[in-house]
């Protein structure tokens, strides 16, 4: 057969084969025509919508495929930073690892695939929230001092959230003010003012209970133009149950440690009564009530006069004095005190601390805890007040009653 016409055979069969694939990948238009592939909507779907302003920074970004996978996702701020970000593994999905800030502007943008090839790419530009006002908020005992990260706490632990800005919407705060045990007790929220909500359970903590705490105010308006500064959280466990009971009756402070008395230590209290000095009318008493350990120092110096008692007066004093634990926003403290060593267990004749000897100072010192109790009993005057550290010493029903 001759070369020449079996090439030309070849020939035409590849054109032919040609033409037919040419037919398959063209569309058709309506003149009969061929034409490109029609482009349809991108699967990749993304979240903020372009265009939008006043943007939540804590509201998720989103990025979806409803078919095939994204191949490219970028996030920038308007100074052209990255935003890190994560891809599922399947590809279909995408979020930044980190919170967006407040007034910026950022440009998303996603490309993917499906088994036809590359989709249409999509992009958005969008700006988050400029607040008038930010406020952060500060974990804390109820003796203003951060709480510590794993630290162990006492049974009648408080936990103090702190803002340092005037909150008009507690609601609001107080909905991303989450605390989480295990295990799970009943507690509550109470608004001391616009400031400080404290939270505690409806019964003392059981020792061993782990506990966190998390402020997720970030991105939230808790007033008018007022957003919340930063997230914040912390975890702490409730350690041994030290319950100390001071009772007027016998001028003895028994301690206990998981139900067990392990001392007895006399002491001598408010002598009661009031004077008015100056113009001010000041009482003596060991108010009654249940306090918890606050802080301590060793030694303190104690002036009068920060309450309004003159130093220079015949009941003032400015003095340091040793292993001092304060169990009250007003100046109660369980100390030292040799002078009145002679009354300790038979009369009282403080202002209104627990006076104790140098022994059973020093080891009180050492053994309480912040949140440690003190129940003090018998003593005149008017009961605790939750101002004054007496949370635990307002009825269940109006703590709640003090929730937003």
């Amino acid at each position: 057969m001759p070369p020449r016409r079996f090439r030309s055979y070849a020939a035409a069969s590849w054109l032919v084969a040609l033409v037919v694939v040419l037919v398959a990948c063209s569309s058709s238009t309506p003149n009969g025509t061929v034409g490109p592939r029609t482009q349809t909507a991108s699967p990749i779907s993304v979240s903020p919508a372009q265009g939008s302003d006043k943007v939540d920074p804590s509201a998720p970004v989103k990025v979806n495929t409803t078919s095939g996978i994204l191949t490219s996702v970028s996030l920038t701020n308007e100074d052209g930073k990255a935003i890190d970000g994560t891809l599922t593994p399947d590809k279909t999905a995408w979020k930044p690892n980190e919170q967006l800030g407040y007034g910026r502007t950022y440009t998303l943008k996603a490309e993917g695939e499906d088994v036809t090839g590359p989709v249409a790419p999509v992009s958005t530009t969008f700006t988050t929230i400029t607040p008038s006002n930010q406020t952060k908020v500060y974990l804390n005992t109820t003796g203003g001092e951060a709480i510590t990260e794993g630290g162990s706490y006492g049974v009648g632990m408080v936990i103090v959230a702190h803002f340092d800005e005037d909150i008009t919407d507690h609601a609001t705060a107080q909905k991303h003010l989450v605390v989480t045990t295990d295990p799970p007790v009943d507690g509550a929220w109470y608004w001391m003012d616009n400031r400080n909500a404290h939270w505690r359970p409806k019964e003392y903590w059981k020792s061993g209970t782990k506990v966190n705490v998390a402020s997720n105010i970030y991105g939230v308006q808790v007033g008018n133009g007022l957003f919340g500064q930063e997230d914040t959280k912390i975890n702490f466990v409730i350690g041994p149950s030290h319950v100390s009971i001071a009772d007027d009756n016998t001028k003895q402070v028994e301690v206990y440690e998981n139900g067990n008395l392990i001392r007895t230590m006399p002491t001598s209290m408010g002598r009661g009564g009031s004077e008015v000095i100056a113009g001010k009318t000041f009482t003596f008493w060991t108010q009654p009530g249940v306090y918890t350990v606050m802080d301590k120092a060793n030694p303190v110096i104690m002036d009068s006069s920060s309450y309004g008692l003159p130093i220079n007066s015949r009941l003032g004093y400015k003095e340091a004095i040793g292993w001092a634990t304060r169990i009250s926003t007003d100046g109660i403290y369980l100390h030292q005190l040799d002078t009145t060593v002679w009354a300790q267990g038979n009369t009282d004749t403080s202002h209104g601390c627990l006076n104790l000897n140098q022994t059973n100072a020093e080891w009180f010192f050492n053994f309480a805890q912040p949140g440690d109790v003190v129940e003090v009993r018998n003593t005149g005057g008017p009961q605790l007040q939750v101002w004054q550290n007496g949370d635990w010493g307002m009825p269940w029903d109006q703590w709640v009653a003090g929730s937003a």
